[in-house]
């Protein structure tokens, strides 16, 4: 069985977001093993610089950098990636597990993103869209695109 981790920056706090967060990781129990890590997002002032930006970034990126289980695929979300549909990431995802791939390491950054270090060495950088989202929502959002594609790959009526 596969595992999944998902890495994001910042904590969940809305209950909303949470419990859709508890349907996702409940729903998957059946076809993965499932790992979500909070990590800390730098405290930024209201409007910061381009340099202090950098900065959070970085220190950010050494916190994911020491978590990625070594061999694990790594797939950095970031608005400037590839937009797949449900059935292509499905059968990517399925590609990854059928040539041996035991882990994959799904990353979401905090209200900056990810430093560009993460996205380089990223397997797959993933966009869930060309429009902003909150990264909370992200975290919903790729739980639930990660359970419609095992849910493709099985051939239920989920995905219609």
């Amino acid at each position: 069985m596969v595992q999944i981790h998902l890495f994001c920056v910042g904590k969940l706090k809305e209950p909303f977001y949470l419990d859709a967060c508890r349907e996702y990781q409940k729903r998957m129990g059946g076809h993965c093993k499932l790992t979500i890590t909070e990590l800390s997002e730098e405290r930024l002032p209201d409007d910061p610089s381009p340099a202090q930006i950098e900065v959070a970034l970085r220190k950010e990126a050494e916190l994911i950098e020491h978590k990625i289980p070594k061999g694990s695929e790594l797939i950095a979300l970031c608005v400037e990636g590839n937009l797949l549909s449900s059935e292509a990431l499905s059968k990517q995802v399925s590609l990854w597990m059928l040539t041996g791939a035991s882990s994959l390491t799904f990353v979401i950054g905090g209200s900056y993103g990810l430093h560009p270090s993460i996205k380089q060495q990223a397997s797959l950088r993933l966009s869930m869209s060309p429009m902003t989202f909150p990264h909370h929502l992200a975290r919903v959002m790729v739980l639930e695109q990660l359970y419609r594609s095992f849910q493709i790959s099985n051939g239920t009526r989920y995905h219609k």
